[in-house]
């Protein structure tokens, strides 16, 4: 249970911070949209997103190993770090987690009305997954394996990994890499809901890439 608690914690500030950033408040008097390419890429969102991320994995990866986001769990179980019996729960927890920080992002920022955005799908596909691809490779190989076991920078790397995607293709597909993160954005109205099946196909593909990618690179239980 206090793996699930922790992983419950971390992606729930994750997608708060998402949703803290990138919508915006309403005002009286005008009902102003949270344009995702506006909001994300003018200022320094990605620096807060990502060093969210990178912070909850210090404070919570020794206890349930800090993935807060299904695809990053799928990667870790095909790789042998996460036991099968923990893969349900988690991405349960994690999927909850993400609707309650949508639900409270929403009620933070006064019930704005929200204008999706609309990628183009084959774009929007190809961004996902090369960047949940690169998230789950550099979980993997910063904090699964014997070769790097002790270090001390694997939550700064997964952070970074975030914050580097979110700048080059957040525009492009809205820069989540995580299911749970699609399903917050997607829960305030950034991105809807007939688009959603984008983040998952992409990012489960992603994850089952980069595990069996480690897995051939990488010859260690």
């Amino acid at each position: 249970m206090r793996k699930i608690v922790v992983e419950f914690i971390g992606t729930f500030f994750l997608v708060l911070v998402v949703g803290m950033c990138v919508v915006k408040a309403s005002t009286e008097g005008a009902a102003p949209l949270a344009n995702l390419e506006h909001a994300l890429f003018s200022d320094l969102a990605p620096v807060a997103i990502g060093s969210t991320l990178m912070i909850m994995v210090y404070a919570g990866g020794h206890i349930s190993g800090g993935y807060y986001n299904p695809a990053v769990t799928i990667g870790a179980w095909i790789r042998g770090k996460c036991l099968t019996s923990d893969v349900v729960p988690y991405i349960v927890a994690q999927i909850i987690a993400g609707l309650l920080a949508a639900g409270l992002t929403l009620y933070l920022k006064g019930f704005p009305d929200v204008q999706p955005i609309t990628p183009k799908i084959g774009p929007a596909l190809v961004a996902e997954f090369l960047f949940t691809f690169a998230l789950v490779y550099v979980v993997l190989q910063t904090a699964t394996t014997k070769a790097t076991a002790g270090n001390s920078y694997y939550g700064l790397a997964i952070g970074f990994t975030i914050l580097c995607g979110a700048y080059a293709v957040g525009d492009i597909s809205g820069g989540a890499f995580n299911p749970a993160v699609a399903i917050g954005i997607t829960t305030m109205g950034v991105s809807s809901w007939e688009n959603i099946w984008i983040f998952f196909v992409a990012e489960l593909l992603g994850a089952i890439a980069a595990a069996y990618t480690f897995k051939s690179l990488v010859r260690e239980t």
